[in-house]
This record gives C-alpha cells, structure tokens and sequence, in this order.
C-alpha cells in the first residue's frame, strides 16, 4: 500500500517550528505550504488565505492538517476548514499552544496586560509591529495602542537560536517590563504528532 501523504497548511510565523517537529521525527510523505506572516496585522484574510491553498493543493492530498489557531478569526477560519472536514491545532493562537493551554491562562490570569512574542514574532518585530503597524512613523501610537499593558512575555521555542536581545529591545521599545519564557513547541509538537500517526488508511473526499 502508497503511504497516505499529507498536506500541512500553516501560518509563515511557525513554519519554522513545524518543519523541526517534522524534521525531528523523520515524517514522510508530508508538505508544508505557508500563508504569508503579514496576515499576523489582518486576520480577517487568513480565512480566505486557506481557503486558496485549500483549493489549490488539497486534492493532490490524502491528508491535510491547518497549523493555525483561530487567530483573531473570531470562527470564520473554522467555517472554512469545516467545509472541507480539516481539524486544525487546539487554541486561541500560537501563544497558547505553544505555552499549553493551562499554562496560558495562568500567565493571563496572573497579567492581563501581556503582549507576548514568540521566536517568529520577537526576530521580525520591527517588520511586523514597528512598520507593519505603522508605529515607526507615528510613535505616539505606541502610548495609545499599549497603554493598557504592562509586560512584555517572550515565549522561547529555541533557545538556541539567541533571538533574546531582539525581544529585550521590542520590550524597551514599548515601554514594558521584560519575561521570558521556555516553552519549546509545546502542545503544538504533540498534536501534530498525535494527527500524523493517524492519518493511515482514511482518504478525505473533497467537494465537488
């Protein structure tokens, strides 16, 4: 028997992260397309972002995954990925399943006003936040936008990548007390790790 091959759509700012869990355990038969980062600053086009790769690769697939979180979808990316009867990862966002969900809402719980970065976030800070949000050239904005946080939380997937003094300065930046964090990939890893060993035998039938 062919062995089932899968289709991984994700979210550019963890592709990296998904690529070393496939990578580490020596996966097969897999692909990985990424949607553009940028769509981090405007979440009401992921939906629509999937919905293109969905239509342009998924039948060559027996299997595809979404490596996304709702991220600020308020359910529309759902509805999508339900059409085409897709699971994605559990969780709000990638904080929370990288952290754990449980350890997510306790860090929330101890400080509501948290901007968090992870690897991805803290390394293109300054494209995605600084410029992507326009804060470079209106820097009065960053006083209006986080005048309602207090910390700043870098959540670690690699420590080995030293992507440390990026987040220290995004802190520094916006004026907010520094943490960091280790939660390597968390329970992004185990759920990838659980949907791949079951996708054996069952082929999903596209819609016509």
């Amino acid at each position: 028997m062919q062995p089932a091959s899968l289709l991984i759509i994700t979210c550019g700012a963890i592709a990296r992260e998904v690529m070393a869990v496939a990578k580490s355990n020596g996966w097969q038969h897999l692909k990985v397309t990424q949607i553009p980062a940028e769509l981090h600053n405007r979440p009401d086009q992921i939906p629509a972002a999937v919905e293109k790769r969905l239509q342009a690769y998924a039948a060559d697939y027996d299997h595809v995954f979404a490596a996304f979180g709702d991220c600020g979808t308020g359910g529309r990316l759902d509805k999508v990925l339900d059409q085409y009867g897709i699971q994605r990862l559990s969780g709000a966002h990638c904080y929370e399943f990288f952290s754990g969900s449980d350890n997510f809402a306790a860090m929330a719980e101890q400080e509501l006003g948290t901007f968090y970065l992870t690897d991805y976030l803290a390394k293109h800070f300054e494209q995605l936040i600084m410029e992507g949000m326009g804060l470079n050239k209106h820097p009065k904005l960053i006083e209006l936008m986080f005048a309602h946080y207090k910390k700043l939380v870098y959540l670690v997937q690699d420590p080995d990548r030293q992507l440390d003094h990026f987040a220290e300065a995004a802190a520094d930046k916006l004026g907010l007390e520094y943490e960091r964090v280790e939660t390597g990939y968390g329970q992004m890893a185990q759920e990838l790790s659980a949907h791949y060993s079951n996708y054996t035998e069952q082929v999903i039938k596209w819609p016509t």
